[in-house]
């Protein structure tokens, strides 16, 4: 059978079995509290799958993979280790317990909503609202950027293929998100995830086959010509690469999407299952696509070297979200390109669900129900659905402009989001001392960072040229020119800035204190 026709009917058959998981979970959607929350009933297995598949989609397997296992060799590897246990298994033991308790106590179901009820302000979930809405925006296209590149080289779709996948892929996360909420989000994970657990672990058993095996591959590694201990455990450039194992895993801890699966869980006892599931499907997901993306270069030439796939050289650099598609279509026999496209629409439905699910209960829960009276829980899940839909559109029409890399997007949302949010989340979780103010100066310099950077650095401005020439004239150690490594500083800086400012700041109320730590006890 035509590899093509073999890939449309899975495709048809997969997508068949995720509308009828948002028709069968639409009859369970009664509240706002089911379609945000599954009911705070959601078990180890379907919550664990949730948090690895809304972690891992396209962005890493397509546009991280590529681009760092151009840049970094086999050491891009770390980025999934340290996906595992910085970005997987810390948060589960660290924040897992304590997010549940405390905001099923606070009755809290944004991340927003528990600012404004654990520091007793409504203005810190009016702003942290809108941060969110603003920069889950970028991630969202970053996502399609990523689905998109695969289907057009799966399908040979051409230019307009890319607008066309675009939509269509918009319009299927719409469709069972909007019927049955996160109950239907988390099911799905649970199916998707199988699905992203076998393709990598075939994707990456191909790659080093095809590469002449696991030493050859790693030989051959070392013989690249301008290139240097790509196959060395820590490459050729550490102190970048640590950047990128900051961002991508410090980064889950304030991000929104990521840290609302434990206000879900079922229990205590869930937690500790889920630990060991999340751990374990990162290593292997994250793990895999790295360790492939490390390979890169055996299958990829900006120079038309005989035996390689041709890379476009994009604004003075080679077009990193094209490579592994190149790969895969060298590496892969034709049968299996079916079970990568599966691979990646799997991970990347997932991580969108996740995000246009977080951005309207947001903006529903926390901007509008404040605002209108009497809101019954029927009209709140209404506009829930409304906006999922509007969020969809807005992220569509920027994932439609090819010019921003994959990486470049997410790395700007989650400098963004984790910078603003994770010094604040993390210590109002355990510190009674940590003040509002403190908040308030962790968004404003998450924010700052962000906006700054991608205005002198990430916006093509001619007016400053000439500072970026400087700056990379110098040399330094880490790119500060990479919107990578500004995310991962205005991380580091808000768990540094939040305790600092607590301390010279007015202490909070007594009573808002004692009730939100009551769960605890």
């Amino acid at each position: 059978m035509n590899t093509q026709i073999s890939t449309i009917l899975i495709l048809i058959v997969y997508i068949m079995i995720m509308l009828g998981i948002g028709i069968y979970t639409v009859k369970r959607t009664k509240s706002v509290n089911d379609f945000v929350l599954g009911g705070r009933n959601v078990g180890s297995w379907l919550t664990a799958f949730a948090y690895g598949t809304s972690y891992f989609s396209a962005v890493v397997f397509i546009g991280y993979a590529g681009q760092f296992g151009w840049n970094f060799g086999i050491s891009s590897t770390w980025i999934g280790i340290g996906n595992a246990v910085i970005g997987s298994m810390l948060p589960w033991l660290i924040l897992g317990r304590r997010t549940r308790l405390m905001t099923n106590h606070l009755e809290a179901k944004t991340m927003p909503e528990f600012f404004e009820k654990r520091f007793n302000s409504p203005s810190l979930k009016l702003v942290s609202a809108v941060i969110v809405f603003i920069f889950l925006i970028p991630y969202t296209a970053s996502v399609y950027n990523g689905l998109s590149r695969l289907f057009s080289m799966a399908f040979n779709l051409g230019e307009n293929g890319y607008a066309y996948i675009i939509i269509a892929m918009a319009v299927l996360s719409a469709v069972y998100v909007i019927l049955g909420g996160y109950s239907a989000t988390a099911i799905n994970d649970f199916i998707q995830g199988i699905v992203m657990l076998v393709g990598i672990s075939a994707v990456v058993y191909f790659t080093v086959k095809n590469a002449g095996g696991f030493s050859t591959a790693l030989e051959n590694l070392g013989k690249i010509e301008g290139t240097e201990n790509l196959n060395t455990v820590f490459g050729p450039d550490p102190w970048n690469l640590l950047g990128v194992v900051i961002l991508t895993s410090l980064g889950t801890w304030g991000l929104p999407q990521m840290v609302q699966k434990f206000y879900a869980i079922k229990d205590e006892q869930a937690i500790v299952k889920g630990t060991v599931i999340s751990t374990i499907f990162a290593f292997v997901v994250a793990g895999g696509s790295y360790f492939m993306g490390g390979f890169i270069r055996l299958y990829c030439s900006i120079s038309g070297e005989e035996g390689k796939a041709s890379v476009n050289v994009v604004n003075g650099r080679p077009e990193f979200d094209a490579m592994v598609p190149a790969l895969l279509e060298n590496a892969l026999p034709d049968i299996l390109i079916g079970l990568v496209v599966m691979l990646v629409l799997s991970a990347s439905l997932s991580t969108l669900s996740s995000l246009v699910l977080t951005s309207s209960s947001t903006l529903t829960i926390d901007l509008i129900k404040p605002r209108i009276r009497n809101m019954t829980d029927k009209k709140e899940v209404f506009i829930l659905r409304v906006l999922i839909a509007v969020f969809l559109i807005v992220s569509v029409i920027i994932a439609l402009n090819k010019n921003s890399s994959i990486t470049t997007l997410m790395s700007y949302s989650w400098g963004a989001l984790s910078g603003a949010f994770l010094g604040p989340f993390l210590y109002g979780l355990f510190s009674k001392k940590i003040t509002s103010a403190s908040c308030w100066a962790s968004f404003i310099l998450g924010i700052g960072i962000t906006i700054v950077h991608m205005v002198l650095f990430g916006f093509g401005i001619p007016a400053f040229d000439g500072l970026k020439q400087s700056v990379a004239e110098l040399n330094l150690p880490v790119n500060i020119l990479s919107p990578i490594n500004a995310g991962a500083f205005s991380m580091i800086l808000s768990l540094i800035i939040v305790p600092v400012v607590s301390i010279f700041t007015k202490k909070p109320d007594e009573k808002t204190i004692e009730n939100a730590f009551e769960s605890l006890r």
